[in-house]
């Protein structure tokens, strides 16, 4: 893999790819910037919730399945967090959920906080690769990575690239297209250990699931799209999940502006209806989520391979601050207590790890 501490060109890494350098960017929510995406090279593509779409084609490009390593990472002060939502304001969140439920507005909710706190290197911005790598040793994940493009860098016809900083260590797929077939794997459910999965849960993921479906349709050959696993437990660090697997043939000529338009923002972060989720959504959340529950991954326009990740358990900076989402699915079976809890599980190790110094690491480790 390519030095971590390089802080002078822009670097990157997810499922199974490093990456250095950029040479080009387009949105690939266009139609103009799907079509010259697809002209080829490995693109880095980082879409926010809001709907933010940027695509960096990589300079250099290589296969990496090691673990990454790189400089000691040095976190916020772990007494410097704050929340978007303190835990009344939540549950308040959670019960008009429930009350939209009830008068028939929506079915499902995602509602989500982000927590933040300051971050102000003495050189500028914070080592991105450092915290991938941090993450990776304390909470591997199937959708970790990465991209990290500084301020200031200017593509070599001189036009700006827009600069970005996102290490998510997300357990969730949003898409994935390899010969021909697109795939989507949306996780809802939630606990501390699978015993703790419930019927409210199972009966969340096929809903999301339904909506997923309905999503791929739109850009799938009619009767290709099908339930490849449903209601498959995953364990990850400190949790476990519920995940679905579904499947199409992408139908011919379908660009990455049509399959955006699809299935974007991914279903299980929004809620069903999507559009209706997605105003109440707007009106519940006092911020605005970012690169958390957007997308990230590489997409390679010549072997016309992508992997994308939803970006739950995802941090980002920008301005001297960093940030990281947290949330829960809300239904009518939904106790406000509990979502709040489960809020809490999904952050508490991640924060963990990324407000830790990297003295005190080291001296821990050490041992």
């Amino acid at each position: 893999m390519f030095h971590a501490a390089q802080q002078a060109a822009a670097t990157a890494r997810f499922g199974g790819i490093a990456a250095r350098g950029v040479i080009d960017v387009v949105d690939p929510s266009t139609r103009a910037g799907a079509a010259r995406l697809a002209e080829g090279g490995t693109w880095f593509v980082r879409a926010t919730f809001e709907g933010d779409c940027v695509a960096w084609r990589m300079a250099e490009v290589v296969a990496d399945d090691a673990t990454p390593a790189g400089a000691p990472w040095e976190g916020p002060d772990p007494a410097r967090w704050s929340t978007s939502l303190d835990a009344d304001g939540y549950r308040s969140g959670v019960r008009a959920v429930r009350a939209a439920v009830h008068e028939g507005d929506v079915y499902q909710a995602n509602l989500c906080r982000v927590l933040a706190a300051p971050l102000a290197p003495a050189g500028g911005e914070p080592d991105a690769a450092a915290l991938d790598a941090r993450l990776a040793a304390g909470n591997p994940s199937p959708y970790g990575g990465h991209l990290h493009v500084p301020a200031d860098q200017l593509l070599p016809d001189g036009r700006p690239v827009p600069p970005a900083w996102v290490v998510p260590a997300s357990p969730e797929l949003f898409l994935s297209l390899d010969d021909g077939v697109l795939r989507s794997a949306p996780i809802k459910g939630t606990a501390a250990t699978a015993t703790g999965l419930t019927p409210k849960d199972e009966a969340e993921n096929i809903m999301i699931t339904d909506l997923v479906r309905n999503d791929l349709h739109r850009v799938c050959t009619p009767g290709t799209v099908r339930v490849e696993k449903l209601l498959d437990v995953e364990e990850h660090p400190g949790l476990a999940h519920l995940v679905t697997t579904v499947a199409g043939e992408l139908l011919p000529g379908a660009g990455w502006d049509d399959i955006l338009a699809a299935t974007f923002p991914p279903a299980s972060v929004s809620g069903a209806p999507k559009r209706a989720a997605l105003d109440l959504i707007a009106a519940l959340e006092p911020v605005p989520r970012g690169p958390y529950c957007g997308a990230f991954g590489w997409i390679d326009a010549d072997a016309r391979r992508a992997l994308l990740g939803v970006g739950i358990r995802t941090f980002w900076w920008e301005a001297g601050v960093l940030r990281f989402g947290t949330g829960a699915g809300i239904t009518w079976g939904s106790d406000p207590d509990g979502e709040w809890r489960e809020t809490e599980l999904k952050a508490v190790r991640l924060v963990g790890l990324a407000s830790v110094p990297a003295r005190l690491r080291t001296t821990t480790e050490d041992r």
